[in-house]
């Protein structure tokens, strides 16, 4: 019969000393979280029978922080889905507990969202916040800046300059990939719509810019039209792009800045052959009615958040802001975006 690995056996394996073993099976002295982790790791590689004292002091050494994270519209899916990926990136971090507290926002005014912002940040020691710029919203993160509470800009930015960072896309290169797309696939002269959900938020109106630029300079054929501001509504841009195929003029490409991508693929599905054939379609929304689309045919592109990475991003970035890694400046930290096609979903 094998023997139990001992407490020398596991210094050995960790490449600590005994005693430092000793101390952390006691608890009577502070370890480095650092030594205790690859400690702890090495009780795993050898089977060392105490792991589970080992896991108790490594909770008991690390820094705990409380983040509330501010979301839009509990009724869209995206906003769900950013919820889940906050919460498995707070849970997987091994150097700390963060303890996330999730909000949603349906009321999109900006007095109301500056009072669930202000409320959230009493309770936390960091908030991060998706909405449209705003003076109020600016007001809330500058108060929350001098409580000591900073605030992270999440997929869109804020002016304030008292926000403490912004995590999120390069929404031009978005912009300008989206224009690519469309272009790519539009030889002929045609017209192109884009749909914004409010002209308020930076990433759209960014994105939004950054199209036009990408067609005056590679296809002038294509005339892009002004936007259209949907207020997140599937129903308002359902009515939008009912009226955009019924006109009879060629519709080359639509791209959706914002929300309203539901109602969007209702009113493809109601269309004739005819009316829809040679729309491209680019959204920047990756939820279930979005890999529908896809999957329909619907959809040329889906330039979407990579779950993942921006959620380990941001809860990282949150936890740098409230130790002040940043010295007091902006950080400003973007992740590369996902391309989903019919072919890649």
């Amino acid at each position: 019969m094998k023997n139990r690995p001992t407490i020398a056996d596991l210094a050995k394996e960790a490449g600590v000393s005994v005693s430092t073993v000793n101390r952390i099976l006691a608890g009577t002295s502070k370890v480095r979280a650092s030594t205790i982790q690859s400690v702890q790791a090495a009780a795993e590689r050898i089977g060392y029978y105490g792991l589970g004292v080992i896991e108790a002091r490594h909770d008991e050494q690390r820094p705990s922080y409380r983040f509330g994270f501010l979301l839009q519209q509990s009724s869209r899916e995206v906003y769900r889905i950013f919820a889940s990926g906050i919460q498995e990136a707070a849970v997987q971090r091994r150097d700390e507990k963060v303890t996330p507290l999730i909000d949603f926002v349906d009321r999109l005014e900006p007095s109301n969202i500056a009072a669930r912002l202000t409320a959230l940040g009493e309770e936390c020691d960091a908030v991060a916040v998706i909405a449209a710029d705003h003076p109020l919203i600016g007001q809330a993160i500058r108060d929350l800046k001098l409580k000591g509470k900073p605030t992270v800009a999440y997929i869109t930015d804020q002016s304030a300059p008292d926000r403490a960072a912004f995590v999120g896309l390069d929404n031009w290169k978005l912009g300008r990939t989206a224009a690519w797309f469309v272009s790519e696939m539009s030889p002929e002269p045609g017209r192109i719509a884009l749909f914004l959900g409010n002209h308020r938020y930076q990433c759209q109106d960014m994105a939004d810019a950054a199209f036009r630029s990408y067609i005056r300079e590679h296809a002038p054929h294509l005339t892009v039209e002004d936007s259209r501001p949907t207020n997140e509504d599937n129903d308002v841009s359902y009515q939008m792009m009912r009226e955009l195929l019924s006109t009879g003029e060629k519709l080359s490409g639509v791209m959706i800045a914002g929300g309203g991508i539901s109602g969007v693929l209702r009113a493809l599905r109601e269309a004739p052959e005819e009316q829809r054939k040679g729309v491209r379609l680019i959204c920047r929304d990756i939820g279930p009615e979005a890999r529908k689309g896809l999957t329909e045919g619907l959809i040329t592109a889906a330039l979407c958040h990579p779950l993942k990475d921006i959620s380990n991003n941001l809860v990282e970035t949150m936890i740098d802001v409230t130790k002040d890694k940043a010295g007091g400046t902006t950080l400003q930290r973007t992740v590369p975006l996902e391309i989903v096609t019919p072919e890649s979903i």
